[in-house]
Formats: C-alpha cells, structure tokens, sequence
C-alpha cells in the first residue's frame, strides 16, 4: 500500500490524531494559539458521531471533559498559558479522583496574557507542578506536526492506561507551521482504552488496587455505583478525613502507577550522542535549532550531542544521567529562563551544566545557539 502523506498545521494534526486516537468529547475556549484545535474539533467531531461543547471559560471546559471522561468516553480540551492556569484546580481533581484525559497546552509567551501569538517554553513547570500538593503527571513534548500526529495517538493511550491526565505541550510556533505529515496505516498503531471491570456491579470497588496499580474503571450510566472526590478516600472513593495510614497509602499508590511504569511511558531522542564531549538538552521546537547547531559545530571539529527528552515528564533521568557522565559539559537550550536547567543540573552530577536561553517570544535558532556555543566553550 502506497503511503499517504498529508500537508497539515500542528493544531491540524493534533486534532486528526485524537479522533483517531478514539477521542469522542472535546470542551474548550477560544485563546491563540490553540483556537484551531478548538474549531476543527466542532467540525469533525459531530461528523464522527462524537460532541463537540463551546465552554464559558477555561474552568468550565476542563470541568466538563472530566465529566465526559467518567462517563466514558475518551476527552479533550486546549488552550493556552492562562487557560491551563485556571484549569489547575480541576486538573488536580482529575489527579486525585483518577480521571482519564488529554490537556494540550499551546504555549505562548508569558507570564499572565504575555504576547498570544508568539512562542515560548514557558509552562513546563507548570505542567510538572501547577496544580497543588505532591501528584503524577504526564507530560509530552513533540518538536514537528508529523511527531505531534504521532504522540497524540501516545498521549490518549498513556492517559486510558494509567488513569491520569496527559499533556501535550506544543507551543505557537508548532502549533501554526505546516508540514507534511505521514498519515500511519490504523492497522500500525495502537488504540488503547480503559481497564473496565470485570467483576459484577455489586462488587466493584473503584479504587481497590486489582495488584497493577491501576484500579479498572466503570462509566456512570453503566450501572456500577461509585464515588468521586477530589478528597483522601477509600476503595469505594467515599472521603476518608484524619487517617494518616490511607493518605499516605493512597498518595504513594498514584506516584507509583507512574513511577512503576518509566520504561513504558518514557521516551527520548538522542542524536550524534556516540562520541559527544558536549551534550546539548533541549525539548520541543527549539531541540530542531539544537540539531543544526550540533551539525554545524562538529565541522568546526567540536563534538557535540543532543539529548531530546520526548516524555518531559516523568522527565528521563536516568538515561540523561548516564550520558552526562562521558561528556565535559552539558548545555540547555531552551526558550525560558532555565526549566530545563534546573532540572538537569541535579541530574548532571559533577559534570557542569551550562544554559543558552532566549525569552522574547522569538524562536531560538540555530545561529544564536552555535554563538552560544562557541561562548561557552
């Protein structure tokens, strides 16, 4: 069969790969850089028989994807920096109360309303930690259209599988540019769903651990009884107040569902990393620049790497940590004040770690990170 190649944007294609993923609800707000998703979702949506819903605002519209989600069907939502923002209160509900769902974040420059059409790197932080207390999350960086087709499908079937909201963090620049795309045959390519019950409505306990870690889930209307509280809770989901012994048990069960699974859900590129003496770290858009950097510099006769954590988070500590002991420096690159940095510093061990950064909602070409390269070397 002749491959099949398409010309998309990467809003384009993120909403192609979550229909194909199974997506059958999507909840959103208008905001650049991201509206796009929103609006080829109210198209294509209704035509695959699934719902398309136009939100008030950002709350309402995670609200209702968690909604849709325990209901059954697969969900998502879009927006940007400020939306994911006021989304954080129901992303950690949708944490605790294990509910499966995509949250693309279109990432513009900041902070509070930035620039709406320019590009940065500047939530993943707030992806890691913007909803409150000690919680897992999935988090996914792609760095081209045909990749964001590819981690989309990833994306939803991380997020059925481990009962747990994923991000995609894509950002203005990718989210806008058009490429061609490989469309993949859906006979090469896994649709994962939820782990549903197996045990009779009476039975069922929607959060007793069945020794995967990963309790199965009912949908509302199917007949099965349960509770859902954002609050400490026991087995049936009913809230448990004042007992140390389920708290701690109950927090430690949702790390390690993650934690338990790395080698599945991590994912990383390496590139001219064989023979590296400098390893260059970089996610998303700006690890294309570092690409370049890297060719150009080694005909300058400087080896250099590139380290592209795919997964951002669970971040790929172990792997990155194992390169930067054969390398003499690793170096950032990133469109942020150092979030990657920081990061890689307390990986890096003694190697010493260096930044090139730009924060002005301008991408981070190749040519500002070789002069960056040849300043800190």
């Amino acid at each position: 069969m002749a491959k099949k190649y398409e010309i998309m944007t990467g809003n384009e294609a993120c909403t192609r790969a979550a229909l194909a993923a199974g997506m059958h609800f999507f909840a959103g707000y208008p905001i650049t850089p991201a509206t796009e998703i929103a609006e080829l979702a109210s198209e294509l949506l209704p035509q695959a028989g699934g719902t398309y819903m136009q939100m008030e605002d950002e709350l309402a519209s995670i609200a209702a994807v968690i909604g849709a989600s325990a209901a059954g069907v697969k969900a998502m939502t879009a927006t940007s920096g400020p939306g994911v923002s006021l989304m954080q209160e129901n992303l950690g509900y949708a944490i605790m109360a294990e509910i499966p769902l995509v949250l693309v974040d279109c990432m513009r420059q900041g902070p509070c309303q930035g620039v709406a059409t320019v590009p940065a790197q500047g939530d993943i932080m707030q992806a890691r930690w913007g909803t409150n207390g000690d919680h897992p999350i999935i988090a996914i960086a792609p760095n081209s259209v045909g990749e964001m087709y590819r981690e989309t499908i990833r994306a939803f079937n991380l997020a059925e599988t481990y009962r747990n909201p994923v991000y995609i963090l894509s950002d203005a620049m990718l989210a806008h540019m058009s490429e061609r795309v490989q469309i993949p045959d859906p006979a090469t390519y896994e649709v994962v769903s939820r782990k549903r019950p197996s045990c009779p409505p009476s039975a069922y306990k929607a959060y007793a651990d069945d020794g995967t870690g990963i309790p199965p889930m009912a949908s509302f209307g199917d007949g099965y009884r349960w509770f859902v509280t954002g609050m400490i809770h026991d087995d049936t989901g009913f809230p448990v107040t004042n007992n140390p012994d389920r708290t701690s048990y109950l927090v430690k069960r949702l790390h390690k569902k993650i934690e338990n699974n790395l080698s599945r859900i991590e994912r990383y590129e390496e590139y001219r990393t064989d023979d590296a003496d400098i390893l260059l770290v970089s996610a998303g858009i700006v690890s294309r620049s570092a690409k370049a950097a890297i060719d150009d510099i080694r005909r300058e006769g400087i080896k250099a790497g590139l380290f592209r954590p795919i997964t951002v988070w669970p971040f790929p500590e172990a792997r990155l940590a194992a390169l930067c002991q054969g390398v003499q420096k690793v170096i950032t690159c990133e469109m942020n004040e150092g979030q990657i940095y920081h990061i890689v510093r307390e990986v890096a061990g003694k190697t010493p770690v260096g930044m090139i950064n730009q924060n002005n909602g301008v991408i981070l070409s190749a040519d500002t990170i070789l002069a960056g390269l040849r300043e800190e070397l």
